[in-house]
């Protein structure tokens, strides 16, 4: 699949909240009426679009939908050598899964991370999703740390 890669903006909201409530696995999409949960994405999108320190990618196919997206977190560390990427959101609609977009929207945000003179990206990927079983990320160079755990501290 052909798609172009640009940078999202707020109105990007309700293609956005549809995505999410299309692939099914958020519960407060699953009950949430679409016009909330955009009126919500599109405050995260603002509070994004503020600064420098994120990134938001969108892949939009030949039609104009919005077929999946890519959220980074420039994060700096005082150990490393320059900031890390954070990927805290890589999503492609399960129609458009296997044609390239998750990969295009990962050279992308490679492509940021040089320019902005990162030392690594990083990522969580749940053993339990497709991604994870396929080995998508490994595929695509990345590398699982075995030696690193995972923790949350859930505040609501």
């Amino acid at each position: 699949m052909t798609v172009q890669i640009r940078k999202a903006s707020a109105q990007d909201a309700q293609s956005l909240a549809e995505l999410l409530k299309d692939i099914g696995w958020f519960e407060s999409f699953k009950s949430e009426p679409i016009e909330a949960a955009s009126q919500r994405v599109r405050l995260h999108i603002e509070q994004c679009l503020a600064d420098n320190s994120h990134s938001i990618f969108v892949a939009e196919a030949r039609d104009g939908a919005i077929v999946g997206y890519g959220s980074v977190h420039w994060l700096p560390y005082l150990f490393l050598q320059g900031p890390e990427g954070l990927v805290s959101e890589l999503f492609v609609r399960e129609s458009a899964r296997g044609q390239g977009v998750g990969r295009e929207l990962l050279r992308n945000i490679e492509t940021e991370a040089r320019v902005r003179g990162c030392a690594r990206l990083s990522l969580i990927n749940l053993r339990n999703r497709e991604s994870y079983m396929r080995q998508f990320y490994v595929k695509a160079g990345w590398e699982e740390r075995r030696e690193a755990a995972n923790f949350i501290y859930r505040i609501s």
